[in-house]
């Protein structure tokens, strides 16, 4: 999981865009646009940023340092602690039959297959995988089909011994056979499967996979016969690293590195480690990105890397500083920051299971309410990063799925929202009954402080860091997650239109990670954020563009024609006597300061239609599995990686939730609760249909019912910032696109990276 922050991780990790509202409430979904009409699925916001050159000009050898968030607990990608970590080291030691494009689609990899293709369909779907004559394993085993049988025995679900977290696609299958020859494997199919590429990816061999045992204790703390360009070499957990060796049996084009080191570094640290010349690779936050592009201007050839926008208006100052600071300026002069779009999006998510938002038009309201620009203009605009927001629950934009779907709810509209509030019951300034020992307008039941309330107008907002998320259970009863635990990423801050927003008071209350810090309701005692308001503002001038710095253009920052004149607040809401008050849970923690700046503009734009919010902040790691899974929440953040098999991978996130045999409700990944059994039946004849384009028909018109349900709403694609030292090459931010380990390495002396050069 990872928070933006915060989410649950499907695809890379566990291995993992206008309606018309009646009087009545009926929503009327659109007609797709026509075959005839250009690919919805268009091209990436932002390409990868890796510093790419060429194999000459890389030097042979060295030492990789890589900043990770844990060494792993397994190695095993199939199992429900596997985590980024786990990822990583598959990549480089293991075959992947398919691995990403730059634009997030699946690819054959050369290295492993020469072919691989359905050639028959009636009776049965068969897919012939035509395997590379001289992959081996490290051992000097062939890889072949007694390989692929043992995985899909070991990954089918028909023996609970063992300890899987996921069996898709290898449910489907019902035999593996060897073809013709050695290097073919013939995998037929039971039930058709659409994402067949989505196997085998990574490849375990037959002595992991082989017996329960080996699967769930052999390759957990190592693995003893690899096939990549890297092996493991040693989990040293005394010295919190992985060290990865070069493979000697590797057949492809060589490993440049001698070793890549992959370091376990906590985030707020990685800026010292860094200086401290003890890391050559490092994802990192704004602010860190900032020191960093200070001291060192970016790449001439691709200045886009870095942009302006991280630089602010304080490049080249050095007054005020100390020397420990100029010494550490100097070191970043060494480093750069790569900069990207991470394939994965964050959103807000309703709880449908209970309270307003089970009412669909309240769901819908809330959606009507949001301005979803003016939320990713307010993470990305000062990172210099596009701020389109997505579109799609299902695919990110250059994706073979993606289409703009968000029509299906309608763009921000305060008249549609404030009626649908009305159709639902909800009386602006009704009366409210007075709980025991409260006041009627004050939320009932938060822990804490209170901190603050929505402002109408804030000079000057907030900068982000990261957020990290957290894996959550498959089930309210399970423990058990087919997503890993994701580390926070990087975002913004912006400075808002003083016609909107008032500036926040601070607040004495601190962001401590212990527990539940504060509650407060926006809309009350002319507080915003806990003190956060005045120290992400200043953030914000420092990351800010130029365009935001100077102010932007009128209603850059806050959706035009909505803002209530000043002096003129809408009243709360009630119904039967209670409030609409809406519990807003965000972690605490420093590092998920973007979380809570975004939370903090949500309750200011749903204030605008009288809905009022209750935020509250908790511990990081119990944001998950004590809220989010458990329900105990109206409203949160976190999020979803765009998988390449939308239909295998994010089936479980939008599932209708079932009853349990024991009673209790069986919600998958579905922490919203909200679902229908339209949607099921879309993914079931998405996941069967063999014919691609009809595929992904099926896959967009299932995303258009996810937006219609409201039961989440995507927001913004997350942004990926990496620093690297200037020397190191075909690595950093690295966008959709699988990494190529073997090509990674530091440029020989003299050698330059070239913004055409582009790795294999």
């Amino acid at each position: 999981m990872s928070y933006d922050g915060v989410g649950p991780r499907p695809g890379r990790s566990a291995v993992m865009r206008s309606v018309a509202f009646l009087a009545a409430g009926v929503l009327a979904v659109p007609a797709l646009a026509g075959c005839s009409d250009p690919d919805p699925a268009g091209k990436p916001l932002a390409g990868q940023d890796i510093a790419p050159a060429a194999r000459s000009l890389i030097a042979d050898g060295g030492t990789l340092r890589w900043a990770v968030d844990a060494v792993p607990e397994t190695l095993n990608t199939f199992q429900s602690d596997a985590d980024a970590t786990t990822t990583r080291i598959a990549q480089a030691t293991l075959p992947s039959m398919f691995r990403l494009d730059e634009a997030g689609r699946p690819e054959r990899n050369p290295d492993y297959l020469e072919s691989a293709k359905i050639i028959e369909t009636e009776p049965k779907q068969v897919v012939l995988y035509k395997l590379n004559q001289q992959a081996v394993w490290s051992d000097g085993r062939e890889i072949g089909a007694a390989d692929f049988a043992a995985q899909w025995r070991a990954l089918s679900g028909k023996d609970s011994a063992y300890w899987t977290a996921r069996n898709a696609g290898y449910d489907r299958i019902e035999r593996i056979e060897r073809g013709d020859n050695d290097l073919e494997v013939r995998v037929t199919f039971g039930r058709p499967y659409a994402d067949w590429r989505s196997l085998f990816s990574p490849l375990y061999p037959k002595e992991v996979m082989g017996t329960p045992d080996s699967f769930n204790d052999g390759a957990r703390r190592k693995l003893k016969v690899s096939a990549g360009p890297f092996a493991v070499k040693k989990i040293d957990r005394k010295d919190d690293e992985v060290r990865l060796t070069r493979n000697p049996r590797w057949w492809g084009e060589p490993a440049k590195l001698n070793e890549i080191v992959l370091r376990a570094v906590p985030r707020d640290e990685r800026a010292a480690q860094l200086a401290a010349g003890q890391l050559d690779l490092a994802e990192i936050d704004p602010t860190a990105a900032r020191r960093i592009a200070l001291a060192s201007p970016p790449r001439g050839a691709t200045a886009s890397a870095t942009g302006t926008a991280l630089m602010g208006p304080e490049r080249g100052r050095g007054s005020g500083t100390t020397t420990k600071e100029h010494r550490t300026q100097a070191a970043f002069q060494g480093f750069e920051v790569r900069k990207s779009l991470e394939p994965a999006y964050t959103q807000l998510a309703l709880n449908g299971a209970d309270g307003p938002l089970a009412d669909e038009r309240v769901r819908r309201a809330v959606a009507r309410a949001l301005d979803r620009k003016e939320l990713a203009k307010l993470v990305l605009a000062p990172l210099g990063l596009p701020t389109e927001p997505v579109g799609s629950h299902l695919a990110l934009s250059g994706q073979a799925a993606y289409a703009d779907n968000s029509g299906a709810i309608g763009d921000q509209d305060t008249a549609e929202a404030q009626a649908l509030l009305a159709d639902a019951g909800w009386v602006q300034g009704g009366p409210i009954k007075e709980e025991k020992g409260k006041k009627g307008e004050e939320a009932a039941g938060a822990e804490g402080e209170k901190a603050g309330e929505g402002e109408k107008g804030e000079k000057g907002e907030k900068a982000g860091d990261g957020e990290k998320a957290e894996k959550a259970g498959k089930s309210e009863k399970s423990e058990k997650s087919e997503k890993s635990e994701k580390s926070e990423k990087a975002d913004g801050g912006e400075k808002a239109d003083k016609k909107s927003e008032s500036k926040a008071k601070s607040d004495s209350e601190s962001d401590s990670e212990g527990g539940d810090d504060g509650t407060y309701i926006v809309g009350e005692d002319n507080k915003a954020d806990g003190g956060e308001g005045k120290h992400l503002a200043q953030d914000g001038k420092q990351y800010g563009s130029k365009q935001v710095q100077q102010g932007g253009a009128p209603g850059a920052y806050a959706p035009q024609g909505t803002a209530a004149p000043a002096g003129a607040a809408v009243r709360p809401l009630a119904k039967n006597g209670k409030p609409l008050t809406l519990r807003f849970v965000v972690p605490a923690g420093e590092g998920s300061q973007t979380l809570r700046t975004v939370a903090d503009r949500i309750g200011i734009m749903l204030e605008r239609v009288g809905i009022r919010t209750e935020i509250t902040k908790v511990a990081d790691e119990s944001y998950f599995k004590d809220h989010i899974a458990s329900g105990q929440y109206d409203l949160a953040l976190y999020s979803w990686p765009a998988s390449a098999y939308p239909a295998t991978d994010a089936r479980p996130i939008y599932a209708k939730p079932v009853p349990a045999a024991d009673g209790s409700l069986n919600v998958e990944q579905n922490y919203t609760r909200v679902g229908t059994d339209q949607v099921d039946q879309l993914f079931d004849q998405a996941i069967a249909t063999l014919d691609e384009s009809e595929s992904r028909s099926l896959i967009r018109k299932a995303d258009s019912r996810i937006w219609a349900a409201a039961g989440s709403i995507p927001l913004y694609q997350r942004p990926q910032l990496t620093a690297a030292r200037k020397n190191v090459v075909n690595a950093g931010a690295f966008g959709f696109r699988t990494p190529v380990y073997e090509d990674m390495g530091f440029l020989k002396k003299g050698a330059r990276p070239s913004a055409s050069a582009t790795a294999r």
